[in-house]
């Protein structure tokens, strides 16, 4: 089992020592505790490469301390001492507060959507792009302004919190600031700081959840009226703005059975997929469905499908062109590290 796999991961592994370390030199307890900890690592399972690249992906912050054994409150709390700069501070007690009164969360649910002029101020003042850089046109904000501004939001509507958390945390823009082209970079990223194009991220399928290891989304490499690209297949669900979005960053499988590839390797891909055409998808992409809109507990955010049968995407709009195929699954779990790890629990506070 999955489970049975993650146990044989260094984090676990290292955990259990710390047990076995710290555990009371009795000869009655090391006796019992050694040996069972030793004849568990024979019998249990090899993780998958898939499994491994997951485990070492990113760095290991508190969470170290904490499977340490003995982790010490205070060190952490003197480590990581996250303060707002004033520029956000700013911005949390000026246009967060002004977007906060224009909420109201009855009409909201009633309506099953944002105002008109929500939207709009949402846009104008670059919600959606507080954690792009500001040279792209974002705020340039970190993930503690981010999380303070969607907890405060939340506190009004939950569907307004999510609407501006998205775009910042499990869209594609943070895949796109790291590994874009210049010309991806320079197109997308003052267009999504600006609202101008609202991103949504499918990852979530009927089979796998958001489990990217066990997606069943493919594309396979084809040359088309001499152009590379791909004939991608996929069903998506539970895609948090989908309805309103115009580009889908988007996950798959890529294969190459014909080696067409001069650049790039087969696995797991993310490209973006514009819902009108662009300099990036010249004729469109025929066969992008985005919709039908879902209803998750009644909320009034926005979140459906993302659906294609066999639409030929260019190469040029995988995240990092022809180059950037087999993104990895440690690339997509660094990526959306953050955005999961950070602003998705304020909304709860």
């Amino acid at each position: 089992s999955t489970f049975l796999r993650v146990m044989r991961s260094s984090v676990v592994k290292a955990a259990g020592r710390a047990l076995v370390q710290r555990t009371p030199k009795h000869k009655h307890a090391r006796t019992f505790i050694a040996p069972v900890y030793n004849f568990a690592k024979r019998i249990m399972p090899k993780i998958s490469d898939t499994e491994r690249a997951a485990l070492e992906s990113g760095t290991i912050a508190f969470d170290k301390d904490l499977f340490s054994g003995d982790p010490s409150l205070k060190e952490i709390c003197q480590k990581y001492k996250p303060v707002l700069t004033a520029e956000e501070q700013s911005f949390l007690n000026n246009e967060v507060e002004v977007l906060c009164e224009m909420l109201d969360g009855h009409q909201i649910d009633k309506d099953q959507n944002l105002s008109p002029k929500v939207w709009q101020y949402i846009r104008e003042n670059k919600f959606m792009g507080m954690v792009i850089p500001k040279h792209f046109g974002g705020k340039g904000f970190g993930a503690h302004a981010h999380a303070k501004v969607v907890e405060k939001i939340a506190g009004r509507s939950l569907a307004c919190a999510v609407t501006v958390m998205v775009p910042n945390s499990l869209g594609p823009g943070e895949l796109l600031h790291h590994y874009g082209t210049p010309e991806q970079k320079a197109y997308y990223l003052p267009r999504l700081a600006h609202g101008i194009d609202i991103p949504c991220f499918g990852l979530t399928g009927p089979t796998n959840g958001s489990d990217a290891a066990s997606m069943r989304d493919e594309g396979v490499v084809c040359m088309e009226n001499g152009v590379l690209g791909m004939r991608v297949t996929f069903n998506k669900r539970y895609i948090t703005l989908a309805p309103v979005a115009t580009v889908v960053g988007l996950a798959f499988r890529l294969s190459d059975p014909n080696k067409l590839l001069t650049k790039g390797k087969e696995g797991i891909t993310v490209a973006l997929l514009p819902t009108e055409k662009n300099q990036f998808a010249p004729n469109g992409l025929p066969g992008l469905k985005v919709g039908d809109r879902h209803d998750p507990l009644g909320t009034a955010f926005m979140n459906g499908t993302v659906k294609g049968e066999s639409v030929f995407v260019p190469m040029s709009c995988v995240i990092g062109g022809g180059g950037g195929t087999r993104l990895g699954w440690d690339k997509l779990l660094e990526g959306l590290g953050g955005g999961r790890g950070g602003p998705p629990p304020p909304p709860a506070v």
